[in-house]
């Protein structure tokens, strides 16, 4: 989906500590947003409020797990459209009704749109994909994983 850029000063110094906190992975325990919470000063219900918050204004577009497809005998793909400007949002509508679809995200490129396919098979990705020309009548070009890469995110304080 289409996301304006965020004004600069949307996010406090507590938003981005607990973006960058987050990206050093989630308690697993019986109260994990107090626990994530704890470290920044914060209650359990502070941390959903300003999660739920960073979600509406677009600072995320999730929260939630990361399952690595391919751990699990399954397969991910990165893929690209050229999507006239005029259809973007029906067709983005369209692309993210498929469960396999891991993420969506518009550039400002021909190739508009950007999304990752992760399917239980190897074999799904092209059969999902073909679904998604026939549903949009749109070419999916299809990025597979050549080489894997692991970066940190980081927000300035």
């Amino acid at each position: 989906m289409r996301r304006a850029p965020l004004d600069p000063e949307a996010l406090d110094v507590t938003d981005r500590a607990i973006l960058n906190r987050l990206q050093e992975g989630f308690p697993i325990c019986p109260a994990p947003f107090a626990t994530a919470g704890a470290a920044l000063g914060l209650t359990g219900e502070e941390v959903i409020a300003r999660i739920a918050r960073l979600r509406d204004i677009g600072a995320i577009t999730r929260f939630g797990p990361f399952m690595d497809a391919e751990a699990m005998g399954g397969a991910f793909c990165l893929c690209a459209m050229e999507v006239p400007e005029d259809r973007f949002e029906t067709v983005a509508a369209q692309v993210n009704a498929h469960p396999e679809i891991a993420h969506n995200y518009a550039r400002d490129h021909r190739l508009n749109m950007w999304f990752v396919l992760a399917c239980e098979t190897p074999a799904a990705i092209a059969r999902i994909a073909r679904r998604i020309e026939g549903e949009t009548g749109l070419n999916v070009l299809r990025f597979p994983k050549v080489r894997e890469f692991f970066i940190g995110f980081r927000v300035a304080l």
